[in-house]
């Protein structure tokens, strides 16, 4: 049971939670009751401010629309005063432009361009709201005269500062300089940058509104013009400056990429000497006149007999001319580079000023002058080259293996510049480069049979057994081409001469295209064209030696011009060259140098023969000779005396321009000759065959040696 006591303080507790409760309900209560009163004033309040409202609404909506009408109104008005503004600015266009118009756009194009644009508008007015008024008619003459004088300006600007490219500048930027081994890019400024801009913003607005091309034959034209005046302004500056233009030859830079080993740089001139010496050769051994033997190549012995040499007038006078050749040629294939330069600049010119659709052929019109004239000199060198070999002067040859070999080495360049042009213009190249190969091997296969047909004319032969002139003429030929060695077989090639050569072809080297031949097809054929050519000159001088009625001087003749080839022949390239095809022709040339000096040694055999113990009868010293006896060998010693004086007397004159070959002879004849002199002394020693033994026995072996020491020797 829960105690009394409990039981009251819990229901004391319960008590007073339920008075609490009871007062928190009676001011809920209150607070509903206030809260109700509130809602009652607001909805009063608001639905006397809503009445307010719709009163006001009511008021203004149609003031707000009457003033909406009047700003419409007003808008209206302004409008139509600014359209009548507008329209009536058209027909005072005439007059407000017309002092810019007549006054041109010179000095002032962004301030004439406006002008004219102000014109356009009017124009295009008139033409869509009023077709008939008069005013269509002065605003179109005012347009075209603003379009002729911006045309007019176009061609001005162009003409005023379009100038020729100076030929310093030019040689600058073909990279002529060949000391410099990096070549920085030289820009050509053609027009100053204030009047390209100019020139770019009439051209731009020509295309856009003056609907006429015209003004793209103008600047071809002019461009043209220029040109071809750098060029030949180019030209003259070599033909002024000739000790300068040494300086630059693109020529010796295209010789260096197309030879792969390093050979000491070409003297200048060597071309002019060669073609100097063989066309003397032309003239004078081939037209059956008489002819000078022509000082050999350098590197061999100078000590040649019967050399002939020009007179110091002629030969400044040869000489004159020609340096001058080797000036045009320089000349000729510096404008080559300079037209490829100068034409890649204009192009990127035009690229600027000229529409893109307009490009290709407007390049194509420009560049037509210059090219044309570059393809008609190369074209008048190939003439010039097929009538001097018609005179069987071959040297002009050498004249295009220079030209040629450039235009080979700068056609990828010209092929670059002429992309897009007509076929007839990028074929102008390729056809003067196919020309000159054709006249080229031409001109190789005529210079190899004029070797072989060379005449026997027996006053063109040298007197004294040296070297002929066919033969120095013939390995001078042969040397030229060691500097042109793939341009010569390139030639050969384009021939297709490999049937004629019985050269094997490479499956590689199939195609008759001669593009097609591998450089290695053409260094084998030029190989076997220089051998046919010292096959052709040995046959010849075979044929000459038969002139010389002695047999010695026949293979004295025949050994030095041996010897000379083959010194030649290892003093070069060429006997590598010939090598490629033809390796024993070394081991072949020592053979006939040494078939021809025991041809010449025969010759002493009427001498030695002497002095054999034939018919010598046998005897004892002291033993007293008979009359005959006695007779045989006073006939001995005087046969050997009078040959070795003959022979001395006579050989003496001849020549062995090689010293080293000269010695050798002189010292195998004097080992023979004194030997058997010596010995056949010494088995007449102790026989008395007369009375005044030094009527016979007239040299000592020393002397016998001395006389053949001066052999070959006319100042002995």
């Amino acid at each position: 049971m829960i105690p009394t006591e409990d039981a009251s303080a819990r229901k004391r507790e319960i008590e007073e939670k339920l008075k609490q409760e009871q007062e928190t309900l009676s001011f809920i209560r209150e607070s509903l009751e206030k809260s109700d009163q509130l809602t009652k004033g607001m909805v009063s309040i608001l639905s006397s401010f809503e009445s307010r409202l719709m009163q006001l609404e009511n008021s203004i909506i149609p003031v707000h629309k009457q003033t909406e009408n009047l700003q419409r109104l007003q808008e209206n008005v302004d409008k139509t005063l600014s359209c009548m503004d507008h329209v009536i600015s058209y027909y005072h266009v005439a007059k407000d432009t017309d002092k810019i118009i007549r006054e041109g756009p010179a000095g002032r194009l962004e301030e004439y361009l406006s002008c004219i644009a102000k014109i356009q508008k009017a124009v295009e007015y008139f033409q869509d709201n009023n077709p008939d008024s008069p005013e269509l008619n002065t605003v179109k003459a005012r347009f075209e005269k603003g379009k002729e004088l911006l045309e007019a300006e176009f061609r001005s600007l162009l003409m005023r500062y379009s100038k020729p490219v100076p030929p310093i500048l030019i040689l600058d930027a073909i990279g002529g300089d060949e000391e410099i081994e990096v070549q920085e890019d030289v820009m050509l400024e053609h027009l100053p940058e204030v009047v390209l801009q100019d020139i770019i913003c009439i051209s731009a607005w020509l295309v856009e509104y003056g609907r006429n091309q015209d003004f793209m034959n103008v600047y071809f034209q002019v461009r043209s013009s220029q040109l071809d005046r750098s060029i030949k302004g180019l030209k003259e500056h070599f033909r002024k400056n000739s000790a300068t233009s040494a300086i630059h030859s693109p020529a010796v830079q295209a010789k260096r990429k197309e030879t792969p080993t390093k050979k000491p740089p070409k003297r200048p001139g060597t071309i002019r000497k060669a073609q100097n010496l063989l066309k003397q050769y032309s003239q004078h051994g081939l037209d059956g006149k008489k002819g000078s033997n022509l000082t050999p190549l350098e590197g061999f012995d100078h000590d040649l007999r019967g050399v002939k040499h020009l007179s110091d007038d002629k030969h400044g006078a040869a000489t004159g001319k020609d340096d001058a050749l080797d000036i045009e040629i320089d000349s000729y294939i510096h404008c080559i580079s300079a037209f490829v330069k100068l034409a890649q600049s204009e192009y990127a010119l035009l690229t600027e000023i000229i529409p893109e659709h307009h490009q290709k052929k407007t390049f194509d019109s420009l560049i037509q002058e210059a090219l044309d004239n570059l393809m008609l000199e190369g074209d008048n060198i190939v003439s010039a080259a097929r009538r001097a070999i018609m005179r069987h002067d071959y040297s002009a040859v050498l004249t295009i293996f220079p030209i040629l070999r450039h235009l080979k080495l700068t056609k990828p360049d010209f092929d670059v510049t002429l992309q897009g042009t007509a076929a007839s213009t990028k074929n102008k190249l390729p056809a003067l480069i196919t020309s000159m190969e054709t006249i080229g091997a031409k001109a190789l296969e005529e210079f190899a049979d004029s070797i072989k047909n060379d005449p026997d004319k027996e006053y063109n032969m040298p007197k004294d057994g040296t070297v002929h002139e066919l033969t120095s003429n013939a390995i001078l030929f042969l040397q030229q081409l060691l500097d042109f060695q793939e341009t010569a077989g390139a030639m050969l090639a384009s021939q297709v001469l490999g049937d004629t050569y019985n050269i094997p072809l490479d499956p590689r080297e199939s195609s008759s295209s001669a593009s097609s031949y591998s450089s290695e097809f053409s260094r084998r054929l030029l190989s076997t064209y220089i051998y046919k050519v010292l096959g052709n000159l040995q046959l010849n001088l075979s044929n000459k030696a038969k002139v010389y009625e002695d047999p010695a001087l026949r293979a004295i003749f025949l050994h030095n011009n041996y010897n000379y080839i083959l010194k030649s022949l290892e003093k070069s390239e060429l006997i590598q060259l010939v090598a490629v095809t033809h390796k024993k022709v070394e081991s072949s040339y020592r053979e006939l140098i040494e078939q021809e000096i025991q041809n010449y040694q025969r010759s002493w055999l009427k001498v030695t023969e002497h002095l054999t113990e034939r018919n010598i009868p046998p005897f004892q010293p002291g033993t007293k000779l008979k009359d005959k006896e006695r007779q045989i060998i006073k006939d001995k010693f005087k046969g050997f005396n009078d040959g070795l004086e003959e022979l001395c007397k006579i050989q003496k004159g001849w020549a062995v321009p090689d010293k080293e070959q000269r010695d050798a002879i002189r010292h195998a004849q004097k080992r023979v000759v004194s030997e058997a002199y010596k010995a056949f002394l010494m088995r007449c020693a102790n026989i008395l065959f007369t009375k005044n033994p030094e009527k016979y026995h007239r040299y000592t072996p020393e002397q016998v040696e001395v006389m053949i020491d001066k052999l070959f020797d006319t100042s002995a």
